[in-house]
């Protein structure tokens, strides 16, 4: 049995035509259908190309399975969370590559409830099912059905929020030709309905699969340009952008800098603990200085997580946490099925702006003055183990802790960094946060980007990547 390669860590993803196509779906339909005896699924699919004939492939794979299908149509990854949850189902499945190349497409899963699948062998078992394609005999087939839960998933997102205490805002809203637009559309409506003063200045806004302003992923920095621009044109006191299946969303200030997720994960646990001092909340074991001190000068209690949504789901879950967030952009909420959303945080940060007559500037600078942190570089080694046992070796009789809690930690004074091997990807990706030294930060990525490559003859820098 060849396994196939699109199957990665708690997804599938890969380049349409050679590691993913409708053969591939449907199997992978199929063997979901089977596997987890789903009788009701939800499928959507983002503004990619190839997303239709893969969800219909896929949909068929599901129905051949014995399970009835309800197809919600364009849709962001959290639209099939919040179905999956809403209606009751037996899983859903999102057809999307979020940030990936124009050329790649994928699949993303949860079963009932919304939850991951992955951390108990689900997610192997359906990719070994697929892979062998040795099914059962089709028994009675289910059906395909439409269905949107658009209005129920937006007046869930506005129940999180007072929106009584919205004060006049403009707000630039680039949903990078990807998935989004019609959520801010929606949501618009309803402000207006409301009296909600909140204008959007909406650019990139119609999906389209050709991408013609470039695959949507603000992480990297020649994808800004246009809501920086926006936000400076439109005098707006916010831009926000999001990814292809706008599960993560990026926020800019009113001068149109961009604000790293490091802060926002502290800005979000914030606001939850000024709601309640005791609460849970998971952190990002990679970075996590600014949002630690966040927590325990509340008073509340903050648990690490490994990255990745499969592991922070599950903490979530365990803890009963009220919010994780990944300095990635990836922001979880126990009050939305403990899933990620790309709508939720700016809603938040729209809702406490207003409340504190703060500016995002303003949010913002008070942390970065404590803590400062890099972007992530990412390198491609030719033996990752061995370059972190000597990572390791290199700096470990000056550490003050070593952490595992998913890859390498190593913990200083003043300074601490993270690498470690993409769930994704065959890379290393490294973090690094000080205390009160921007400065330090680029210091030290250029020290440990020295040692990874002396370690690895073969490795080379390749930038920055969620």
């Amino acid at each position: 049995m060849k396994s196939l390669p699109c199957f990665k860590a708690y997804d599938v993803r890969g380049i349409v035509g050679t590691e993913i196509n409708e053969d591939i779906a449907y199997r992978v339909g199929r063997a979901f259908a089977e596997h987890l005896g789903a009788r009701r699924v939800a499928v959507g699919s983002d503004a990619r190309l190839s997303g239709e004939a893969l969800k219909q492939a896929l949909a068929n794979g599901l129905m051949d399975g014995g399970a009835d299908v309800i197809d919600i149509g364009l849709s962001g990854t959290e639209e099939i969370y919040f179905a999956t949850s809403h209606l009751g189902l037996d899983g859903g499945i999102e057809v999307t590559a979020s940030h990936n190349p124009i050329d790649h497409n994928g699949f993303k899963f949860v079963g009932p409830g919304a939850r991951p699948l992955g951390m108990d062998g689900e997610f192997a078992a359906i990719k070994q099912l697929a892979s062998a394609a040795d099914f059962k005999a089709p028994g009675p087939r289910g059906t395909l059905s439409g269905s949107s839960t658009l209005n129920a998933y937006i007046g869930h997102l506005l129940s999180l929020v007072d929106l009584s205490k919205f004060q006049p805002l403009r707000i630039v809203a680039d949903s990078g030709n990807g998935a989004a637009g019609h959520v801010i559309d929606t949501i618009e409506a309803r402000f207006k309905a409301l009296a909600v003063p909140v204008e959007f200045v909406k650019i990139n806004h119609e999906p389209d699969g050709n991408f013609p302003n470039g695959v949507p992923n603000p992480l990297l920095p020649d994808r800004r340009a246009a809501t920086v621009k926006a936000v400076r044109d439109h005098g707006a006191d916010l831009g926000i952008a999001w990814d292809g299946d706008f599960d993560r969303c990026f926020f800019f200030d009113e001068t149109g800098a961009f604000i790293s997720g490091y802060y926002i994960a502290g800005i979000l646990s914030a606001i939850f603990l000024d709601k309640d001092p005791a609460a849970r909340i998971i952190c990002d074991s990679k970075l996590y200085w600014n949002t630690l001190d966040i927590i325990e000068a509340a008073n509340g209690h903050a648990i690490m997580s490994r990255t990745g949504h499969v592991f922070f789901k599950e903490q979530m879950r365990k803890h009963g946490a009220i919010y994780g967030g990944e300095v990635s952009a990836h922001h979880y909420f126990r009050d939305f099925a403990y899933c990620d959303s790309g709508m939720i945080p700016w809603l938040l940060v729209v809702e406490h702006m207003s409340a504190t007559g703060k500016r995002m500037s303003e949010l913002v600078a008070g942390r970065a003055a404590r803590f400062a942190s890099g972007d992530e570089i990412n390198f491609v080694v030719s033996d990752a183990a061995r370059v972190m046992a000597g990572v390791c070796e290199a700096y470990q009789a000056d550490a003050l802790k070593i952490e595992n809690i998913d890859g390498l930690g190593i913990v200083f004074e003043n300074w601490r960094f993270n690498l470690r091997t993409s769930n994704t990807e065959p890379l290393l990706r490294l973090n690094i946060e000080s205390r009160m030294n921007a400065s330090l930060v680029d210091e030290k990525i250029v020290e440990l980007a020295g040692v990874i490559e002396r370690l690895s003859s073969s490795s080379r820098a390749i930038g920055k990547n969620c």
